[in-house]
């Protein structure tokens, strides 16, 4: 008999084990390949927010300060003896030009230039005339708006000289020369609108009121014509230039006593009521000298501060005036800065004093506004431009000058200011505590 083969008999157990062993391996490599995925998935995840990130948020970029030179022009008049200076018989046209020839540099640099037109544009049909009703050349215009004159107060006691009438070729004569003007108005929609004006991204509105217009009666139906001195009005148009999201806020007083060089009681309470509803400078005329300026700091309602700046009177820019002091003036250099958080700052308050020079000699073109400190060294120097009599008056009329209108203001004097605050500041705690 051949061998019969043993059978092989498999035990129950064994399928059961290795029916587990094969789940746990397809487990494994499920779990395997998933978690591989989602690492993989995870990864690009997180690379592909990181590339939107550095699309939709980039690093924030930092806001530069912005730094501009506003000057600012006193009184601009023009009497019979100087339109007769500036008239040539020959073409029988005015030129006022040689009569900036020694600023027009300083007036032309600034990023915007300001100053107060005393006087009108009514037209050469009406007649040119001098004090007490002037009316001026329109050669005058052209030759401010060469040297760099670029808004114009024409809110003054004189703007009604030539009547309505005359005020509106004013404003006519201005808009052709593109001088930017504000204060008296051809229509009531025009004395609505508030001028502002974007000096490299810094945005200034302007404002201007005057204190009469010398017993000439603005005509009823045209009351919008002169913006006068009026609290009310005055507080509406602030908050009006506030609402304009703008900068800065100045304006233009023509205010005080003819020819006296100390502030009166009514301007320094007007400025106090200016400053508490939002001007950030005051510009003053009318005196026809100069009175003096001073830099502010003024509190917010919030209790946070800001700069303030006011001069009181800027004197006569150009006149035919002779009067003690009438003849001196500044070309008065504000620098103002925006900072990156949007808060302003007057920096500076510096100035040229200037004379109104009238030569005695020769026929014509004997008028010029004069840089005094210029003159004086050009004198030193040797260069006999002008005469010693003349040179002795210079030095009269600079010390003068400084006197009145004080010492500049820098950022260094601030400074020095705040830090002698906070000396009397502590000073007075020290004496309550003791």
């Amino acid at each position: 008999m051949g061998r019969r083969s043993k059978k092989t008999r498999f035990k129950p157990r064994f399928f059961v084990f290795l029916a587990i062993l094969i789940v746990l391996v397809v487990a494994l490599i499920y779990f395997g390949i998933y978690k591989n995925n989602n690492i993989s998935n995870n990864l690009n995840n997180q690379s592909a927010q990181s590339a939107d990130s550095s699309i939709k948020a980039p690093a924030e970029a930092t806001v530069e300060d912005i730094t501009i030179k506003m000057t600012v022009i006193g009184d601009i008049m023009c009497h019979n003896t100087q339109y007769t200076d500036a008239y040539n018989s020959s073409s029988k046209k005015y030129d006022f030009s040689y009569v900036f020839d020694d600023v027009k540099d300083k007036l032309s640099q600034a990023d915007i230039t300001v100053g107060n037109l005393e006087t009108t544009f009514a037209g050469s049909k009406i007649g040119y005339s001098s004090y007490p009703t002037f009316n001026t050349p329109e050669a005058l215009g052209k030759a401010l708006k060469d040297v760099g004159v670029d808004v114009l107060s024409t809110a003054n006691n004189h703007c009604m000289d030539k009547g309505y009438t005359g005020i509106v070729n004013t404003i006519k004569e201005l808009d052709e020369l593109k001088i930017d003007h504000m204060g008296t108005y051809d229509s009531e929609e025009s004395s609505n609108n508030i001028l502002v004006k974007d000096v490299k991204g810094i945005k200034i509105a302007f404002l201007a009121y005057t204190y009469g217009t010398n017993g000439i009666a603005v005509p009823k139906d045209k009351s919008y014509a002169v913006n006068l001195i009026d609290k009310d009005k005055i507080k509406k148009d602030l908050q009006a230039a506030k609402d304009l999201d703008v900068d800065l806020i100045s304006v233009s007083m023509h205010w005080g006593t003819e020819y006296k060089q100390n502030p009166t009681d009514e301007q320094e309470e007007l400025a106090d009521f200016l400053f508490e509803n939002g001007a950030d400078i005051i510009l003053g005329s009318h005196p026809h000298v100069l009175e003096k300026m001073e830099k502010r700091t003024i509190k917010l309602e919030d209790g946070t501060t800001k700069d303030g700046f006011i001069i009181y009177s800027l004197g006569n820019f150009m006149s035919g005036q002779y009067y003690d002091y009438t003849r001196q003036s500044i070309i008065l250099d504000l620098q103002i800065t925006k900072h990156g958080d949007g808060k302003i700052s007057i920096d500076s308050a510096t100035y040229t004093p200037i004379y109104m020079y009238k030569s005695s000699s020769g026929s014509k073109q004997k008028y010029l506004v004069m840089d005094i400190e210029k003159a004086l060294e050009d004198y030193k120097a040797g260069k006999k431009n002008i005469s010693s009599s003349t040179n002795s008056t210079l030095k009269s009329e600079l010390k003068h000058i400084y006197k009145i209108v004080g010492d500049e203001i820098t950022e260094e004097s601030s400074n020095s200011e705040d830090l002698e605050g906070q000396k009397d500041e502590n000073a007075n705690t020290n004496k309550k505590e003791e």
